[in-house]
């Protein structure tokens, strides 16, 4: 029977410790396998094991024994030479930038361009070299809004912040969202083989008017039917009996939050201590509460919710009730 000589004891250790935290796998079990024949376990024994051959047990102590922790390390291999060089990879990722959606088509630029035939796993790897991941597109507007009045409400709304935070006043953003039927569909885990799916139908709408805070204070007001400046200012009339100190309200340029009938009414709000921010136009991502109804659409309302009407309405009311306390946001 094959077995090596007796370890010292500073051969154990290290062949432990390699064992315990190298990085190379192949590494680690030739280590093991050196110490399990310390132990006097048989080639068969080890290979039974480690599911091996027992030659390549054998040639993993011969390597031990003459090469010593050397030995457990492969060779350095060359490797399959890469099939595209720097410049041709270069431009892959110039394609990816062109047709960002469609890797058939880089692959078919590819070939023109090489004459190499390029697999979409190669591209795909090369994409994620590249530091690009596949997601969603989003849509955006931000090419039409003006910068300037961007980065100047950004700096409003820091001050405001700063007074919020120190207890100066209160600081709400208001908006409104829709609700029926169709549902938003969201990403889920789900059993490999099967879908989880909903069943989509026209319904009534379910608007909902929200006044929210970053600190989960949250008003609401379901109406179904038509949200026009009416409306809106009834929400306002009955949001402001609720103030205890000087309250502002940050909201889009809607056309009901622009009407005569609401505008006309703000000088006599701000005598009761609430004052208007309008954001400027295309600037979404400054309402808090735009994160608030994604939340709500994508994370918080259960399937159950769209089987019908009803429920819907029943689970969006559960959902709105309890948002501060069973449902929050964590801002930074």
């Amino acid at each position: 029977m094959k077995y090596i000589k007796p370890l010292t004891e500073n051969e154990q250790i290290t062949l432990k410790e390699l064992l315990k935290h190298h990085t190379n796998a192949r590494a680690r079990t030739r280590a093991h396998g050196v110490l399990l024949s310390h132990r006097r376990y048989n080639l068969n024994a080890i290979a039974d094991i480690y599911q091996v051959d027992r030659d390549t047990v054998s040639q993993w102590l011969t390597d031990w024994e003459a090469l010593g922790v050397i030995g457990l390390y492969d060779d350095a291999r060359s490797g399959r030479p890469p099939l595209l060089n720097s410049a041709e990879r270069e431009h892959v990722n110039l394609l990816l930038k062109e047709e960002p959606r469609c890797l058939k088509r880089v692959a078919a630029q590819l070939l023109l361009l090489t004459q190499k035939i390029v697999s979409l796993t190669t591209l795909r790897r090369i994409a994620k070299q590249s530091k690009l991941v596949w997601k969603r597109i989003r849509t955006s507007l931000k090419s039409k809004r003006d910068e300037i009045a961007f980065h100047q409400a950004q700096l409003e709304l820091l001050y405001l912040q700063e007074e919020q935070q120190a207890g100066d006043i209160d600081l709400y953003y208001f908006d409104e969202s829709g609700f029926s039927l169709t549902p938003m569909i969201p990403y889920a885990w789900q059993p490999r083989g099967q879908t989880l799916a909903i069943t989509p139908a026209k319904s009534q709408r379910l608007n909902v008017l929200g006044f929210f805070s970053k600190t989960n204070d949250f008003f609401s007001f379901i109406f179904q039917g038509r949200v026009d400046a009416q409306v809106v200012v009834a929400c306002f009339e009955q949001f402001i009996k609720t103030l205890t100190k000087p309250t502002w309200i940050i909201l889009d340029n809607a056309a009901q939050h622009t009407a005569n009938l609401f505008k006309a009414k703000i000088l006599a709000w701000e005598q009761q201590g609430l004052f208007i921010k309008y954001l400027p136009s295309y600037s979404p991502e400054l309402n808090v509460i735009e994160i608030l109804w994604r939340f709500i659409k994508y994370t918080w309302l259960p399937f159950s919710a769209y089987l019908n009407f009803v429920a819907l309405k029943n689970a969006l009311e559960e959902v709105l009730a309890s948002i501060g306390e069973k449902y929050r946001i964590i801002f930074g």
